[in-house]
C-alpha cells in the first residue's frame, strides 16, 4: 500500500528523494564520512514511499519529522502494523525453540531486559566527531544546508522543540574553526556559521532562553564581521532588535537598528524596509511620545518595500515576502492603535498577513491571526474576535513558541472585559488549555 502522505510531504517541499535522503542523512551523520555510508538512501525512501518498509526505526522516523516539519509519525504514514492472533501464535511457537531455561526468554530478549547491563553503557561511548585535516567547500555547504533545515523548523513550529539538537549541531560544527582553511574558504567558513548561529540564535530566542540566545547572536556577528558579510551583520542586528523590543528594552532595539542601518545604501530595498520596520516597531514601543515616529518608519518601511527585487536579496531574506511585511509593520501600527487614539491600518495588514503567509510561516501567521483577534476583542465585535481567535488556536497547535503563548495570554487578558459572553469564556479556557501544553 503506498504511503500517499509521506510522499505528499515530500513534495511540499519541493524535494527529490536524493534530497530529501541528503537532509536526513546530515541530522543522523554530523560525520559526512558516516554518512556516506549510510543505509537511508533514495532507494530505501522509495521503499518507504511504496509502502514496502511500513514503519522505519525511530531515528529514521525522527529526522523525516524534522526534515518534513512533522509533528508525528502517522502525519508521515507511518503507523505500527498490528499482527494478527495467528501470527502471534506462530510467533510464540517459534520463540519457545530458543528459549532461555533460566528465563523462558530467548537469549536476545532476555539481554533487552537485563539489569546487568549498565544502563548508559547501551547508548555506547561519547560521541567525538572527529575533525578534517583541512576545512573544503563540502564542510562549508553542509553548514549552511544544516541552518536551512533548522530555519525551516523553526518557522513551521517554533524553537522550543529541537533548539538543543541545533545549538549542538552549531557547537560541533564551529570546531571547523579550529581546522586548518585554505585563505579563499576563510570568509565563506565564517558566513556560513554566522548564518547557522543566526538562526540557532533566533530558536533560542523563540524558547525565552535569551541569554543564549544573545551569545550566539554575538557569536553570529562576529563571524559575520571576519568573512565581510556586510548583509548578515543587517540582518543579526535586527534580531538582536527583535529581542530587545520582545523583552521590554526598546531602547536597546533603536540602537541595534540605527547601527544596522549605517551605510543602508549597501543594502537590498527589502533588508531596508525590514529595518524601518523593526525601528517602527521599536519607537511605537517607546510610548506615545514616539508614536508620530513609529508612523513615520512604517511609512519608510513602505517605500523601501516598494522598490523590492527579490532576486537581488541574500538567500536568507525569502522570509521577508509581502505577508511577513505586512505582518510587521502591522504589530507597530498595534501598539500605536492600542496606545493612542490615532486611526491605524494594523487590523487590515494583520488580515493580509494572514491570509497570504506561505504554509512554511506557520508561526508568523499563528502570531498575526493572535494579534488580529486581540485588537479586534477591544476594538471591534468580541463574537468575531472570538471566530479569529478560534482560527487562531488551529494554527497554534502544532507550533511550540513561547512568543505565540504569550500572545495568547494576551489575547485571554484582553477578552476578560467580555467574559459574560459564553463564546468569549469558551475562547477563554481553550487558550488555557493550549498555553499549559506549550509552557
Amino acid at each position: 500500500m503506498q504511503n500517499h502522505p509521506l510522499t505528499a510531504a515530500r513534495e511540499r517541499l519541493g524535494l527529490t528523494r536524493r534530497q530529501l535522503a541528503d537532509a536526513v542523512n546530515k541530522i543522523l551523520y554530523p560525520d559526512p564520512g558516516q554518512a556516506a555510508h549510510s543505509a537511508f538512501t533514495a532507494n530505501y525512501l522509495g521503499k518507504l514511499e511504496n509502502g514496502k518498509i511500513r514503519y522505519p526505526a525511530e531515528d529514521y522516523r525522527t529526522a523525516l519529522r524534522i526534515v518534513l516539519n512533522a509533528d508525528t509519525d502517522d502525519e508521515l504514514g507511518f503507523r505500527r502494523r498490528e499482527i494478527s492472533m495467528r501470527t502471534k501464535g506462530m510467533l510464540a511457537v517459534r520463540s519457545n525453540r530458543y528459549e532461555s531455561p533460566a528465563t523462558g526468554l530467548s537469549p536476545a530478549a532476555a539481554s533487552l531486559t537485563s539489569d546487568a547491563i549498565p544502563l548508559m553503557s547501551l547508548l555506547g561511548p561519547p560521541v567525538v566527531d572527529e575533525l578534517p585535516r583541512q576545512v573544503s567547500q563540502e564542510h562549508i555547504t553542509q553548514v549552511l544546508e544544516a541552518a536551512e533545515i533548522f530555519e525551516q523548523w523553526d518557522n513551521a513550529h517554533g524553537g522550543a522543540l529541537v533548539r538543543e539538537i541545533a545549538d549542538d549541531k552549531l557547537h560541533r560544527m564551529s570546531r571547523l574553526l579550529e581546522v586548518s582553511c585554505p585563505a579563499h574558504l576563510r570568509p565563506a567558513l565564517h558566513k556560513a556559521l554566522a548564518q547557522l548561529a543566526g538562526v540557532v540564535a533566533f530558536m533560542l530566542f523563540d524558547a525565552y532562553h535569551h541569554e543564549a540566545a544573545r551569545q550566539r547572536f554575538t557569536f553570529a556577528l562576529r563571524c559575520a564581521s571576519i568573512g565581510g558579510g556586510w548583509h548578515q551583520r543587517a540582518m543579526l542586528l535586527s534580531s538582536l532588535a527583535r529581542q530587545a523590543v520582545w523583552c521590554g528594552q526598546p531602547d536597546d532595539g533603536l540602537t541595534h537598528i540605527e547601527m544596522a542601518l549605517v551605510r543602508a545604501d549597501w543594502l537590498t530595498a527589502s533588508e531596508r524596509a525590514m529595518l524601518h520596520t523593526v525601528r517602527a516597531r521599536a519607537l511605537a514601543k517607546l510610548g506615545p511620545g514616539r508614536a508620530q515616529e513609529a508612523l513615520a518608519a512604517v511609512g519608510a518601511a513602505d517605500e523601501a518595500f516598494a522598490h523590492a527585487a527579490p532576486a537581488e536579496d541574500p538567500p536568507w531574506m525569502c522570509f521577508y515576502d509581502d505577508a511577513q511585511h505586512h505582518g510587521d509593520t502591522a504589530h507597530a501600527l498595534f501598539d500605536v492603535a492600542l496606545h493612542t487614539r490615532l486611526v491605524t491600518e494594523s487590523a487590515d495588514r494583520f488580515a493580509y498577513s494572514v491570509e497570504h503567509h506561505l504554509p512554511a510561516y506557520l508561526r508568523s501567521r499563528a502570531i498575526s491571526r493572535i494579534k488580529l483577534a486581540s485588537l479586534t476583542m477591544v476594538q471591534g465585535d468580541p463574537l468575531e474576535a472570538v471566530a479569529i481567535g478560534n482560527l487562531a488556536l488551529d494554527d497554534a497547535g502544532p507550533v511550540r513558541s513561547l512568543r505565540a503563548a504569550d500572545d495568547l495570554r494576551e489575547l485571554h487578558r484582553m477578552a476578560g472585559q467580555h467574559g459574560k459572553l459564553t463564546e468569549v469564556e469558551e475562547l477563554r479556557a481553550r487558550i488555557r488549555e493550549t498555553v499549559g501544553a506549550v509552557a
